[in-house]
């Protein structure tokens, strides 16, 4: 039986003549097309050709011949490129409009923006191009679709766009650690913030929301180690993992059912750090100075504290009316980091402002203890030092707060901070207070001042200092082989470092070379030193505190507010992904996938 032959084999080519004498032309995808009905024939064949214009079109177009019959013909192909023309601009235009609507619901989820406000936007454009006197511009924009219902899926595609890019620089990347904490939003669900830091081979950092998990029973370090483990299995595990900083929580650093000691005992074994500027403000606690902090609250609150509104507007007028130096006193929070220092540098620059107002205005008991107070010289010296170490504390936890610090950066910080201390100790030891304005200020004001108490409370803080930060002191001495790679003393490193390391102290090209940390390790060549680059890799790849999962709360509290507190969960873990991230979003792409754009009904 012989084989059947296939058509592709056949090897039938379009000739010319058929344009004329059937009204067929060669389409883009080598087919014959009826230049009249548009229809579209599988094969080059004659027969079928003819075939079809006999029937359908002869009638027709029989009778013209010649000029005519070529005229017709060209007018015909120009009706069908029009119309074509007609279909891809129709295309662009919606192509372009979804473009934007992409673009718009990712910049409304950046500025943590509600879903409805696309609507508001839309309208905005509008008429700003009809201002402009652009009305097919105005036309166009009505194209772009931009509902509530809209806004929120082009959200969750870009979420997942964003997921995806982060799964590729993950494989990508050489190690990675992670951050994790654990607050409760709005409706007192427990949201577990995971954000994941890696660096490449050529050193490049970033850091990326992982994942956000909603647990809605129990905090226990198991649920948080379960949570942990399903954001793991979209990023290859924890093959790479070079270390997880916590909050401190118990369920965090418990050493059997705690997250870390259930990760150990699971086989991972990699550092875990507490978060070195919750550490840093704990510290600020071993002062012992609460009631200084609570006669400043107690007038504070009595002043703006409450349902005091007439009292403040008086308040404040009165500030203006003697031209204060600030025109408002700051109210005290616990959680917030910089809070104590900045309310007790305004409270004390006003505070002779502040005891002429209650002596005018507010005579109550409490009034007139807290009057006495502000006129107690020791009183006011312990509230000048106190301003003073919060300011300094609070220079030392800016320096410690941005993303993309390095351990080694952060750790220097401190290192500097306590060198600080020291200088403040033996500066006062010689009765010196160039360094605590405040107290220099109260100094000048009552000359039989005595500061001498400060001594011990500095030497309490230079302690806790050098006691609370064991987990960063174990990795000291690769700090130290990082910061001082050419100078580092090599019988002290590693054993599988030391060799890499008499060849890069005796190299020529680098014992001369100005650049430090990150950007002198990517510099050393991949082939000479592999194992010197691996180990700057994994130290650059570590976290060293919780501040980019403590400013996405902030975040997070702004987007999940009182008038959106119906947000789901997955729409919550959207919208924080792409206010975020920092990976570019490739909206071609994110257009190109859709598989029929459409425009604003």
């Amino acid at each position: 039986m012989s084989k059947k032959r296939k058509v592709s084999e056949e090897n039938r080519v379009f000739q010319d003549k058929w344009e004329t004498e059937y009204l067929f032309v060669n389409n883009k995808d080598n087919k014959p097309q009826c230049l009249v009905c548009l229809l579209v024939l599988s094969v080059h064949k004659e027969y079928n050709l003819n075939r079809h214009y006999t029937q359908h079109h002869a009638a027709k177009y029989k009778d013209y011949t010649g000029q005519a019959r070529l005229t017709i013909v060209s007018d015909l192909k120009k009706k069908v490129s029009a119309q074509k023309n007609l279909f891809n601009k129709s295309t662009t235009l919606q192509k372009n409009a979804l473009l934007a609507s992409y673009i718009v619901s990712a910049e409304i989820a950046k500025a943590k923006k509600s879903f409805t406000d696309g609507e508001f936007v839309k309208k905005c454009c509008i008429e700003v191009a009809q201002a402009f006197g652009q009305e097919k511009f105005s036309n166009e924009l009505k194209n772009v679709s931009l509902s509530k219902q809209t806004v929120s899926r082009r959200i969750e595609e870009i979420s997942k766009h964003v997921s995806s890019e982060i799964s590729n620089i993950v494989s990508e990347s050489s190690y990675f650690s992670l951050a994790l904490d654990e607050s409760t939003d709005l409706t007192d669900t427990a949201q577990l913030l995971i954000f994941i830091r890696t660096v490449d081979n050529n050193f490049m950092i970033n850091e990326e929301l992982l994942a956000l998990e909603s647990l809605h029973g129990n905090t226990k370090g198991q649920d948080i180690f379960d949570a942990l483990m399903k954001a793991l299995n979209s990023c290859e595990g924890t093959k790479k993992l070079s270390a997880i900083v916590t909050d401190g929580a118990k369920a965090m650093v418990g050493s059997q059912v705690g997250l870390v000691g259930l990760l150990r005992k699971a086989g991972i074994s990699c550092p875990s750090f507490h978060c070195i500027i919750h550490q840093e403000a704990l510290c600020g606690k071993i002062l012992e100075m609460e009631d200084t902090m609570k006669t400043v609250m107690k007038c504070v609150n009595m002043i703006k504290g409450g349902n005091r509104s007439l009292t403040h507007r008086k308040f404040m007028a009165f500030l203006t009316e003697l031209e204060a130096e600030y025109g408002d006193l700051t109210l005290f929070t616990e959680v917030r980091w910089l809070s104590k220092g900045n309310c007790l540098k305004r409270f004390f620059a006003l505070r002779k402002e502040v005891a002429e107002f209650l002596n005018a205005h507010i005579n109550t008991p409490i009034s007139k203890g807290v009057q006495e107070k502000l006129l107690d010289s020791k009183f006011l010296c312990n509230m000048a030092f106190l301003t003073d170490i919060s300011h300094h504390m609070n220079e030392l936890n800016l320096k410690l707060q941005g993303r993309n610090q390095t351990v080694p950066q952060l750790v220097g910080h401190l290192d500097g901070f306590v060198n600080k201390l020291k200088v403040f100790i033996a500066s006062l030891e010689k009765a010196n207070l160039v360094h605590f304005p405040s107290c220099k200020e109260i100094m000048e004001e009552i000359p039989t001042s005595d500061f001498s108490f400060c001594i011990p409370k500095l030497n309490m803080l230079l302690e806790s200092f050098n006691e609370r930060f064991l987990d960063f002191n174990e990795l000291r001495p690769h700090l130290f082989l990082f910061n001082n790679p050419m100078t580092c003393d090599i019988s002290q490193q590693d054993d599988a470092l030391q060799l890499e390391l008499c060849d890069l102290q005796s190299d020529p090209v680098f014992q001369k070379r100005p650049e430090t940390g990150v950007e002198f390790w990517s510099r050393l060549p991949e082939d000479k030193y592999p194992k010197l680059r691996d180990f700057g890799k994994k130290i650059v790849s570590m976290f060293g505190s919780t501040y980019i999962c403590e400013s996405t709360f902030s975040s997070m509290k702004f987007i999940k507010s009182t008038h959106r507190n119906r947000l789901t969960d997955n729409h919550l873990q959207d919208l924080l992904k792409v206010a975020t991230t920092s990976t570019r979003i490739d909206f071609d792409k994110l257009v190109n996938d859709c598989a029929r754009p459409q425009c604003s009904h």
